[in-house]
């Protein structure tokens, strides 16, 4: 492994190619070159048998550079870094910055390689591979590009399963201010945990968690380790991003609604009396008036068997002089 800044000046770590997988895929390039520059050779001798001499050394000259030069400077520039061998391999040229191999710097290397692989047979290139920490040959070195895996190994880290402990909190957490590159290096470092010595899982874990602490809210509970904490937040991250994306794929049950009613609307409930705080939303509204507190010992009310509960009183007795001992009694609107 290698890090790479980039140009937003950016920390990434890549995966640098070792030197088997790099010699596979050249043996592959050279195996095709050499099939492409014998079956070309074998076409123009037939179609210039008639030729002079000069012209058929001519075309066979152009012919050999363009294989040797032009099959690795076409290809990596087409494919973004890929030439039939590192395809096969898995390997990619790019640049020192990771950005995308550029022409000039395919045509570098184009040229470094007629030197390096055909005419010192490889050892230059061999011996700057083993000097170079990050194994470049001379051509990577004068264009300026690394050649990296991208078929590293399964990572076997542990998964993103959020501590039960932790849910709670994790589920409160804001992190729509969270970069990128915080979130790719806090999860690179918990793939990477169990390679680590215990001194670098505690320094490495401790100086992500703060990098990342900064960035959401709220904190985490006192004591929590820094694994733990950089799990629970990548995975409520996870499980947002699935959620969010459940949402705009249309998975949602389409019965629920998007505000749904806090009370039922059941008729039988709207004649009797209701022992919450606050009226239903979608009942008749009504004036203030003090209500009872317990609506059930107006039935049994003595002094007032005669009146009907929910209905009004009746017009020959006004509202003032109604009787009845209890102040507080249901008043009617005027």
């Amino acid at each position: 492994m290698s890090d790479v800044v980039t140009g937003e000046a950016v920390v990434v770590e890549v995966r640098v190619a070792q030197l088997p997988s790099r010699a596979a895929a050249l043996l592959i390039d050279i195996a095709v070159q050499l099939a492409t520059l014998f079956g070309a050779s074998f076409v123009v001798g037939a179609l210039v048998f008639t030729a002079d001499e000069a012209l058929t050394t001519m075309i066979y000259i152009a012919l050999t550079v363009l294989v040797l030069v032009g099959y690795p400077v076409i290809f990596e520039t087409l494919s973004r870094g890929r030439s039939l061998g590192k395809l096969a391999l898995g390997l990619r040229v790019v640049s020192d910055d990771g950005s995308p191999e550029r022409f000039r710097q395919a045509l570098f290397r184009g040229l470094a390689g007629v030197l390096e692989f055909w005419t010192l047979s490889g050892a230059p290139a061999l011996i700057s591979s083993l000097i170079s920490e990050k194994g470049k040959r001379l051509g990577d070195i004068f264009a300026g590009t690394i050649v990296i895996s991208e078929r590293g190994p399964r990572q076997y880290g542990p998964p993103l399963e959020m501590p039960p402990q932790l849910a709670a909190w994790a589920a409160t957490l804001e992190l729509s201010r969270l970069p990128e590159g915080i979130a790719t290096t806090a999860r690179q470092y918990l793939t990477r945990w169990h390679d680590l010595s215990p001194a670098v899982q505690h320094e490495m874990g401790a100086r992500i968690a703060t990098e990342m602490s900064a960035f959401v809210s709220p904190p985490p509970p006192p004591g929590v380790p820094p694994f733990a904490y950089l799990t629970a937040v990548l995975a409520e991250r996870r499980r947002r991003d699935h959620a969010r994306l459940a949402l705009q794929a249309g998975t949602r049950q389409p019965p629920a609604p998007a505000m749904p009613m806090p009370y039922p609307p059941q008729p039988h409930q709207q004649t009797q009396p209701s022992h919450q705080q606050a009226p239903p939303p979608y009942q008749q509204p009504q004036p203030p008036h003090p209500y009872p507190a317990q609506p059930h010992q107006r039935a049994p009310h003595p002094p007032r068997p005669q009146q009907p509960t929910p209905g009004p009183m009746p017009a020959s007795q006004p509202p003032a002089t109604a009787p009845g001992p209890t102040s507080g009694g249901f008043v009617p609107p005027a």
